[in-house]
C-alpha cells in the first residue's frame, strides 16, 4: 500500500468512525419509534408514582405464573370470555353517545366530541390520528382538536407540525400531586415564568386529510391577578397584532384569528403567573377527537384532575365519549393481582363523570404483549389478568369495554404483528402501520355498537340495566 492508499484509507475509517458516533448521538434524540430496539427490556417501563402506591398498598401480591391456577385466582365477578363486547350488550352504555351520532346524521350542525386518553400507546397521537379522521371522514369535522403547549412527543407527531420555546416551566400529574395552579385537561400546566425571557409556541398544519389548516386558533389559560399579559400572534404571513389575556375566569378562552391558518406562532408577553393550558384547532361541527395521550401514563393519575376546571372545559367543549386506553405501563411487575388497578380505575371513572358528567365512558383493554419466557417471545401472563381486571371496572361502572387483546388475536399474537412490520422490537408498542390497523379495529368496534344502538328498542336502551356488558 503507497502512501496516498494508506491515507485514503486513514481518512475513511476517521469518517466512519466520526459517522457512527453522530448517529449515536442523534439516536438519542429522535423519536424512539424510528428505533424500537431503544426499548427493547420490556421490564424496564415507566410506572407513575400513584400507580405504584396502589400497588404497594394491596395486600396480595400473587407472583406471576403462567398456570390456569393462578389466572383462575382473578376471575373475580366477571367469567365469561374476553371477546369484544360492544357487539353484545355494551352498546347500551354508550347510548348517550351513540344518540348524539345518530342526532348529527341527522343535522350536519351538530357537534360529537371525544377525549381519547391514553400512554405511550398513543404517542405522536398514533392510532388517536387515525380514529379522528375516521370519524370526520363518516361524519363530517375538521381540525386536529386540543393540542397541548409541550409534549415529548411532539418531533414525532404526523398530524400537526409542533415546536415551542424550551424554557417554559411546566407540571404533570405524572410527576406532581399537588400543582401551583390546577391540571389542565391533558394533565399539565404551563407558565411563562421569567417576564424577561421569551415563551412561544408555533403550530403548522400538515397533510392529513380532515386538518389541513388550523381550524379557528384559539388558547385555553387559567385565573390570576396579573393583568399585564398579551400574546402577540402570527398567523401564515399576516403582520403579527397583539391580544391582551384577561385571566378573569377558572378558564378563559381567546380566538387568535378571525379564518383558519395554515400556520401559527404565539408568543407570550408578562405572562408569567398565569397558567397556560393549551389551544384547540376545529371548525366547530362533525366530530373531533382530542388526544390526550402521556407516556408512562398508568391510567391512575386522571383521579387528581380538578372537576371544577373540567367542567370549564366540558362547557367549552362538551364531551361525549370519553375513552381510556392503558394497560402498557402496568404490566411486567411480577404479579398477576390486578384488584388494586380494578379498585383504583373505579375511582377514576368516578372522578372522570363529576368531571364530565355528559360523557360516556370506553374502557379499551391492554394490547397483547410478549416477554421471552422459556427462551420463546410468549405472551406475557399479566395480560389476559389485565384485561380481566379491565372488563371488571368497565362493568363494574356501566362503561363500554373493548378487548384490544382478544381483536389483536389473543394469545401469542404479538410476535405475529412484530413479524408483519405492525409493531416493534420491544413486543409491546405498534409501528405505523398497525396503530392504523389497531386504528380501525377500534373505530369498527364502536360502529359495531352503533348498529346494534339503532335498531334496538330506545325502552331497552334507556333502561340501561347497569350491568353494562
Amino acid at each position: 500500500m503507497n502512501i496516498t492508499e494508506s491515507s485514503y484509507f486513514g481518512k475513511t475509517i476517521l469518517f466512519l468512525l466520526l459517522a457512527t458516533l453522530a448517529f449515536l448521538a442523534f439516536k438519542e434524540i429522535l423519536p424512539e419509534r424510528l428505533f424500537p430496539e431503544k426499548t427493547a427490556n420490556t421490564n424496564n417501563i415507566v410506572m407513575d408514582s400513584l400507580a405504584i402506591q396502589a400497588q404497594a398498598d394491596t395486600t396480595v401480591n400473587i407472583i406471576a405464573e403462567p398456570t390456569d391456577t393462578v389466572g383462575a385466582k382473578m376471575v373475580e365477578e366477571v367469567d365469561e370470555s374476553l371477546n369484544p363486547i360492544l357487539k353484545a350488550d355494551g352498546y347500551k352504555n354508550l347510548s348517550r353517545f351513540y344518540a348524539k351520532l345518530n342526532k348529527l346524521e341527522k343535522d350536519s350542525t351538530t357537534t360529537v366530541r371525544v377525549a381519547y386518553f391514553g400512554d405511550s400507546m398513543n404517542d405522536g397521537d398514533f392510532i388517536v390520528q387515525d380514529v379522528r379522521d375516521a370519524f370526520q371522514e363518516d361524519y363530517g369535522g375538521q381540525g386536529v382538536g386540543f393540542v397541548s403547549i409541550s409534549s415529548l412527543s411532539a418531533g414525532a407527531r404526523a398530524s400537526v407540525s409542533h415546536q415551542y420555546s424550551k424554557n417554559w416551566y411546566s407540571q404533570t400529574f405524572l410527576k406532581v400531586k399537588k400543582p401551583d395552579r390546577p391540571f389542565g385537561i391533558d394533565g399539565q400546566v404551563f407558565f411563562a415564568k421569567d417576564p424577561s425571557q421569551s415563551y412561544w409556541v408555533r403550530y403548522k398544519a400538515q397533510s392529513r386529510p380532515h386538518s389541513p389548516l388550523l381550524n379557528n386558533p384559539t388558547l385555553f389559560y387559567g385565573s390570576s391577578k396579573n393583568g399585564r399579559g398579551s400574546v402577540t400572534v402570527t398567523a401564515d404571513k399576516e403582520a403579527a397584532y397583539s391580544k391582551t389575556l384577561t385571566p378573569s375566569k377558572l378558564l378563559n378562552s381567546l380566538q387568535l384569528a378571525s379564518f383558519d391558518p395554515k400556520s401559527l406562532q404565539v408568543n407570550f408577553n408578562k405572562a408569567d403567573s398565569i397558567p397556560i393550558y393549551g389551544f384547540n384547532f376545529d371548525d366547530g361541527k362533525g366530530v373531533h377527537v382530542d388526544n390526550f395521550s402521556t407516556r408512562g401514563n398508568s391510567g391512575l393519575p386522571l383521579s387528581i384532575l380538578n372537576p371544577s376546571l373540567m367542567n370549564a372545559f366540558d362547557e367549552e367543549l362538551n364531551y361525549d365519549l370519553i375513552i381510556l386506553h392503558y394497560g402498557a405501563n402496568v404490566l411486567g411487575y411480577g404479579s398477576l393481582n390486578y384488584g388494586w388497578y380494578e379498585k383504583s380505575m373505579t375511582t377514576v371513572i368516578k372522578n372522570l363523570r363529576e368531571c364530565f358528567p355528559n360523557a360516556d365512558i370506553l374502557v379499551i383493554s391492554t394490547a397483547d404483549k410478549s416477554s421471552k419466557i422459556d427462551g420463546v417471545m410468549q405472551t406475557d401472563p399479566a395480560v389476559p389478568a389485565l384485561a380481566r381486571a379491565q372488563r371488571n371496572y368497565a362493568r363494574k361502572t356501566s362503561s363500554g369495554f373493548i378487548n384490544l387483546y382478544e381483536l389483536m388475536g389473543g394469545n401469542g399474537s404479538m410476535p405475529q404483528w412484530v413479524s408483519k412490520g405492525q409493531a416493534g422490537k420491544d413486543y409491546t408498542h405498534f409501528t405505523g402501520s398497525g396503530s392504523k390497523r389497531i386504528a380501525k379495529m377500534i373505530y369498527n368496534e364502536i360502529g359495531y355498537g352503533y348498529a346494534k344502538y339503532k335498531v334496538a328498542p330506545k325502552t331497552t336502551i334507556d333502561a340501561k340495566d347497569g350491568e353494562g356488558q
